[in-house]
């Protein structure tokens, strides 16, 4: 299996997936602007969509979506408990929680990064986020993690996106069971694992 992965971006969620998960891959650093990958590869025709991550299962079969990529994962490995079983209330919870990070926070954090985009419309996103981590925050006061199981892919996620916070202006302080959760992650071993080999930390 192969992880296709650009450092510190969303992809770094299904890499600590895989180390969580203890299956074996490899990782192929991907540069998202030339569109090729470490490799040589033209990563255009292993990913039509540009983006990281990709996640190759076999030859010929290719998954693209993060949250698809982390459920397929944590279904090789159901040991690991990073999901709850299929078709259990408590999955259907993560695929909410999966949909939920990827739809409002990921996506409000994309225009922030763009430089072209009006000061205007970096506040209204940055207003967004703010109330997106309001409801995140009230949970994990009550909360270690996402679901009550424990550690799942769902805490991966949020730990990738919602680490992009300082480069945006966003101070996360002001959301201290936020914080605190962060913290708890990347205590991790898995993550940093995953960190170091993304060259995130040393």
């Amino acid at each position: 299996m192969k992880l296709y992965y650009a450092p510190g971006v969303c992809s770094l969620a299904p890499h600590i997936a895989l180390r969580e998960a203890g299956l074996p891959f490899e990782l192929v650093k991907v540069d998202t602007g030339t569109k090729r990958t470490a490799d040589g590869q033209d990563y255009l025709a292993i990913n039509p969509h540009g983006y990281v991550p990709a996640f190759e299962i076999e030859p010929g079969f290719t998954l693209t979506e993060g949250p698809a990529i982390m459920q397929y994962i944590a279904d090789k490995a159901p040991a690991s408990k990073l999901a709850p079983p299929a078709g259990s209330p408590a999955r259907y919870q993560l695929q909410s929680w999966l949909n939920f990070i990827t739809s409002e926070i990921h996506k409000s954090f994309s225009p922030l990064f763009k430089p072209g985009m009006p000061a205007e419309a970096k506040t209204m996103f940055k207003e967004q986020l703010a109330k997106h981590f309001d409801t995140i925050e009230k949970h994990l006061s009550r909360h270690d993690y996402l679901l009550d199981s424990g550690f799942s892919v769902a805490d991966a996620y949020l730990f990738v996106t919602s680490g992009w916070s300082g480069f945006v202006g966003i101070e996360l302080e002001r959301w201290p069971s936020i914080v605190a959760f962060r913290e708890r992650v990347q205590a991790r071993r898995a993550v940093q694992e995953a960190m170091r080999a993304e060259g995130l930390v040393k």
